[in-house]
């Protein structure tokens, strides 16, 4: 594979990032999802982070070809949440297990904990090994599973989640930095 640039993702890139996403919600169980958003859905939810929360790309070499992706959002809607994130990767078929999913994440993990958020929630739907063990390579531990949350393709699926402390938990807290103060923070 050719080498890989990390980004952060920009309007133009939601055609790309949509069709990467569309076959986890229609082959699998990995998106809960059973209508893949089209091109102007994903670009509304990258608006919607308002700068605050990150979306980065993996592109070739040159910086075109979106090969995966990964973002970051509001863990829950309660102000007392706002330290927390939730995370989410997808990467294209044609380059699974070739480590784009973990360069993608341990960018994010790196940007995260530079805009200071105190820890990042991962839901993977059980089983998914290849995801856990992403997750775990770059610092997430198992936290809990809910059982029977999700019934998708005629059958009830757990849903586990991992958890990832990126800084410390200080009292009184800092505010979160926004993303677009920090850019995408690289090794």
């Amino acid at each position: 594979m050719s080498p890989v640039r990390i980004r952060a993702a920009e309007p133009g890139d939601a055609a790309a990032i949509a069709a990467i996403y569309a076959p986890y919600v229609l082959t699998g169980t990995v998106s809960f999802e059973f209508t893949p958003p089209d091109t102007r859905a994903m670009r509304a939810r990258m608006e919607a982070s308002d700068g605050l929360y990150p979306w980065i790309v993996a592109t070739n070499g040159e910086g075109q070809g979106v090969l995966g992706y990964a973002y970051a959002t509001k863990f829950r809607e309660r102000d007392a949440y706002r330290y927390v994130v939730e995370t989410s990767v997808y990467v294209a078929g044609a380059v699974q297990g070739q480590g784009v999913g973990r360069l993608l994440y341990e960018t994010l993990i790196r940007t995260l904990r530079a805009q200071g958020f105190t820890q990042a929630i991962g839901g993977i739907a059980l089983p998914n090994d290849a995801s856990i063990r992403t997750h775990e390579a770059v610092g997430f531990r198992r936290a809990g599973v809910y059982r029977e949350v999700g019934y998708k393709q005629g059958r009830w699926i757990d849903v586990g989640f991992w958890q990832c402390e990126l800084n410390d938990s200080a009292i009184p807290p800092d505010e979160p930095r926004p993303f677009k103060e920090i850019g995408v923070v690289r090794a």
